[in-house]
């Protein structure tokens, strides 16, 4: 088994008063072509702020959405040293937080998470239907981030281990297989070696703009997964944009940055994402389309968190990736990506 990528464990100081820390697990079931976006979080977790607790966001099947908070941060428990995250919300234990066994979970937590990097489990209520929402299932990890001949990297470089980018950005898991149940509005969805993927923030707040593209479930390449992102990030004293694509295929890793790549992009307000990256070795396109109207998300920001983010699960994408001399390494296509823009958008933002 390998090791966790870096940052895997929890970041707070346990004195900065502003902070947050927010996880997000995706889980693809092809068959129904859906899936299901399990998004955790805590915002100043010292306690007694404005905006200090948690909450469990669940962006469903069908583009249901449901949200529940968790006002008392001292249910809330995550290890600094893995991926161990652990919030109560009803429960009849006297304890402090800790990770339970799979059976005394369900058994002690009316409503609450924990999640590890080889399994999650939750249950909340649902307020609109009055029924329950509850997930269990376990992860098997194929690729993290980075080549698979070394140590799972850091997806920001050497410099993200320093406190000077805010926000702060890991890819946990670029591509695994989920195995399990989720039981939703009534309905039991169990699956066996699905598509999952998971990644984590933290700081002091979101971007004020950014776009994202995932996806890791292409018919015809199941070992194919690409992450790619395009933000503005706070350094010490001002804000500059940066961008980077990522694709894990065959046990191989391309990676394009502004680094080492000439980027560039064009992002709609909503429904188009396109973004282009060569280097002296390869040339890669990304085109991303949604037809359907965005789903709204709440994100941690300076006022707390509020609906920031738009998103779908079921954008169209294709990639093409070719080397230096136009032979073409990678020509895939999904109708299950992960399309994303969050922040500020008057208009579209291109990048030459």
């Amino acid at each position: 088994m390998c090791s966790q990528p870096p940052h895997s464990g929890y970041h707070w100081d346990g004195i900065t008063p502003r902070f947050f820390e927010g996880w997000y697990f995706r889980v693809m079931i092809p068959p129904l072509a859906d899936g299901f976006a399990f998004m955790y979080s805590i915002q100043d977790p010292r306690g007694g702020q404005v905006n200090s607790g948690g909450a469990v966001q669940i962006l469903a099947i069908e583009s249901h959405y449901l949200c529940r908070t968790f006002p008392d941060t001292d249910k809330f428990w995550a290890s600094r040293q893995e991926l161990a995250i652990i919030h109560w919300g009803k429960t009849n234990l006297k304890i402090r937080p800790r990770l339970l066994s799979p059976s005394d979970f369900f058994e002690s937590i009316q409503e609450g998470y924990q999640a590890t990097a080889n399994q999650q489990q939750g249950r909340i209520y649902d307020p609109v239907t009055g029924g329950i929402c509850q997930w269990d299932y376990r992860i098997e990890t194929r690729y993290s981030w980075g080549d698979k001949k070394r140590p799972p990297q850091a997806t920001a470089g050497i410099l993200s281990y320093l406190p000077i980018f805010d926000p702060g950005w890991q890819i946990l898991t670029a591509h695994g297989l989920a195995t399990g149940m989720i039981t939703y509005r009534g309905k039991n969805y169990q699956f066996e070696n699905v598509p999952f993927y998971s990644e984590k923030n933290w700081g002091y707040s979101f971007p004020e703009k950014w776009f994202w593209i995932n996806c890791n479930a292409f018919p015809e390449n199941p070992d194919l997964t690409l992450t790619a992102v395009g933000s503005t990030r706070k350094v010490l004293n001002w804000t500059e944009s940066v961008g980077i694509i990522g694709i894990h295929w065959q046990n191989r890793f391309y990676k394009f940055d502004i680094w080492n790549s000439q980027l560039t992009w064009t992002v709609q307000p909503w429904g188009y994402w396109e973004m282009r990256a060569t280097n002296e070795n390869y040339t890669i396109v990304l085109i991303g389309i949604s037809d359907h109207p965005p789903d709204r998300v709440r994100v941690p920001t300076e006022k707390g968190l509020c609906f920031a983010c738009q998103d779908t699960l079921k954008g169209k994408l294709s990639i093409k990736l070719a080397d230096s001399r136009s032979k073409i390494i990678i020509n895939a296509s999904s109708r299950l990506a992960g399309l994303e823009i969050g922040g500020i958008w008057p208009s579209a933002w291109i990048k030459q």
